[in-house]
């Protein structure tokens, strides 16, 4: 039987700029740093891990990684305060969420949600 998922990794072309990038939100880098070939992070009680790809690796639009955050409309200001552009503005959504999107420099696509109260 799954548990849980215990980590996510994902490939960058230039951990400096990944790395600056999820600490200026408040990722707490763990592993690793802007210099190596694999750094990790604290997402709650799990992992959001980087590895190191060389530029000939490319990748496209995989999916969606959705963080859960206490303040959806806080993180949304702690991105454009680190002068970062969501792609989306801060909204609610139909199926129970408040949530916004943004892209990390390689292109990964993230998410910081929240349920709204009230919804299952």
């Amino acid at each position: 039987m799954i548990e849980a998922i215990s980590a996510v990794t994902l490939a960058t072309h230039d951990m400096e700029s990944a790395v600056r990038f999820y600490r200026s939100l408040g990722f707490d880098l763990l592993h690793g740093g802007e210099t190596a070939a694999f750094s990790s992070f604290g997402a709650g009680p799990n992992y959001l891990n980087l590895i190191a790809q060389p530029e000939q690796r490319h990748w496209s639009w995989w999916g969606r990684l959705i963080f859960y955050v206490d303040d959806v409309d806080a993180m949304y200001e702690r991105a454009l305060r680190a002068g970062l552009e969501p792609s989306t503005l801060p909204r609610d959504a139909e199926w129970g969420e408040r949530y916004f999107h943004l892209t990390d420099p390689d292109g990964h696509e993230l998410s910081f949600a929240r349920p709204l109260r009230g919804a299952a």
